[in-house]
C-alpha cells in the first residue's frame, strides 16, 4: 500500500483510471492547484462556467476519490441538467442565491427543490439528474465537492440532442412523443446551439 499515488499520463502501470507517477518523482506541485478565487467566464449560453479541481489538475488526487469544483453563474442564469456518473455531489453556495433540485430514478422521476442562500449546503447522490439556477439579479459562486477524482458530467440535453453520431430522429421523436411532435423536434435539435454548451 502506497502513502500517495500522484498520477502522470506517461507511465504504463494504470491505477483507478490513471498511472502512477514513479514516487520518486513526485513533488509538492503534484497536490496543488491555484486559480479557485478567480471569477468564471460566463458569457455563455447558459451563463455559467465550472471551473473543475480533479486529478486533471492535481495529480496527487489519483486514487483519493475527492474532487470539486467552482461555479459562477450571471444573474437568472443556470449549470444546466446534468449528471455526474461516478460521485455524488456536495454544494456550498458561496455568494448570492441558487435554486437547485434533483430528479429520483423511474419510474417516480421526484423532483426535489430548494432555494440556498450563503453558506447552505445541498448534496446531490451520485448519478441523479441535477441542476442549479441564480436565483437573483447579481452573480453567484458555488464551491461544490464530489465524491470521486474523476467525477465525469452528462449534460442531459448534449446527450439528447448534440451526441456524435446523433441519435436518430425516429427514436427520439418515439422516446419524447407525450412531449413534442417531430417538427418540434428538428426545430429543437436545429436551435440547441442557441441554448446548450459544454461546461469545461
Amino acid at each position: 500500500m502506497e502513502d500517495l499515488i500522484s498520477s502522470t499520463p506517461s507511465e504504463d502501470d494504470p491505477v483507478n483510471g490513471l498511472a502512477c507517477k514513479d514516487p520518486r518523482l513526485v513533488r509538492a506541485n503534484d497536490f496543488f492547484f491555484s486559480g479557485l478565487d478567480l471569477p468564471g467566464d460566463t458569457s455563455n449560453p447558459v451563463g455559467s462556467k465550472v471551473t473543475p479541481v480533479n486529478v486533471v489538475q492535481i495529480p496527487g488526487l489519483n486514487t483519493l476519490g475527492i474532487s470539486l469544483v467552482r461555479i459562477d453563474y450571471a444573474p437568472w442564469d443556470i449549470n444546466p441538467p446534468h449528471t455526474h456518473p461516478r460521485a455524488t455531489e456536495l454544494l456550498t453556495v458561496i455568494e448570492g442565491s441558487i435554486e437547485v433540485g434533483f430528479v429520483t430514478t423511474n419510474p417516480e422521476n421526484n423532483l426535489y427543490t430548494k432555494i440556498l442562500e450563503e453558506g447552505d449546503v445541498f448534496v446531490f447522490p451520485e448519478g441523479l439528474v441535477h441542476f442549479q439556477r441564480n436565483n437573483g439579479s447579481s452573480n453567484a459562486v458555488a464551491i461544490a465537492a464530489l465524491s470521486c477524482q474523476n467525477p465525469g458530467v452528462i449534460t442531459i440535453a448534449n446527450a439528447v440532442f448534440g451526441s456524435n453520431p446523433a441519435i436518430p430522429d425516429d427514436l427520439l421523436a418515439k422516446s419524447l412523443s407525450s412531449l413534442i411532435d417531430q417538427a418540434n423536434l428538428n426545430a429543437t435539435k436545429e436551435g440547441k446551439k442557441e441554448c446548450l454548451c459544454i461546461l469545461t
